[in-house]
């Protein structure tokens, strides 16, 4: 299987259309994805998962599995262990033509925030080990964690935690404390989110056994 070029003349933004433009026609599984980026750019599989999700409402049940596949991304870097895909997960078979239609939409908001991201900033806030590294990786597995919650419905309740996800994979590539931050940030916005859902629903349900009783 070809591998996609890691060098760095490309943007992330080219590595991923690229990456798209590969994907065959019959469908796509998390590990075609995986080698098609190739072994060492795990990050960029992340990035990868989750342009899908930079739209208000995605494919349903897709976040399940692609966040299940960032999960243990995000948990094998914070063991220091090599990515281990369980047979369910990688061999759950996704619609290219769906699939692509999704990312080409996202694309244009990745590429967006793409630029705002510049190497380097905030060092301190990126580095792979010491507390930063593991701050980080937590805040990986919170975000595919969030990704993976059911309220794929609800607009924004996947693009949210896609973001901060996004946020922290460009910013580990790039070093790049200042995006490392937003996704923190990205993060926090998404909790208030789903409390505000969750708060809303109970308001919702009460009123109901009310009317009913």
């Amino acid at each position: 299987m070809t591998v996609l070029n890691q060098g760095e003349e490309s943007s992330l933004s080219e590595k991923m259309r690229d990456t798209m433009d590969m994907l065959p026609e019959e469908g796509v599984t998390l590990v075609t994805i995986r080698d098609l980026i190739g072994r060492e750019g795990m990050l960029l599989v992340t990035a990868f998962l989750t342009i899908i999700f930079l739209v208000p409402v995605s494919i349903p049940g897709v976040s399940t599995v692609f966040g299940g596949a960032i999960l243990l991304l995000s948990l094998s870097r914070l063991v220091n262990r090599p990515l281990w895909l369980p047979k369910r997960l990688k061999d759950k078979v996704v619609s290219t033509p769906k699939l692509r239609a999704g990312m080409e939409r996202g694309l244009k908001w990745f590429q967006r925030l793409e630029k705002v991201s510049k190497p380097r900033r905030l060092p301190s806030l990126s580095r792979a080990h010491g507390v930063p590294g593991f701050i980080n990786n937590l805040s990986l597995i919170l975000g595919a964690v969030l990704l993976m919650a059911p309220f794929g419905f609800i607009p924004f309740s996947n693009t949210l935690p896609a973001v901060a996800l996004l946020f922290f994979a460009i910013g580990l590539l790039q070093r790049d404390g200042v995006c490392i931050l937003l996704g923190h940030l990205m993060n926090l916005a998404t909790i208030a989110y789903f409390g505000f859902l969750i708060a809303g629903g109970a308001v919702v349900i009460k009123e109901l056994v009310q009317r009913m009783f």
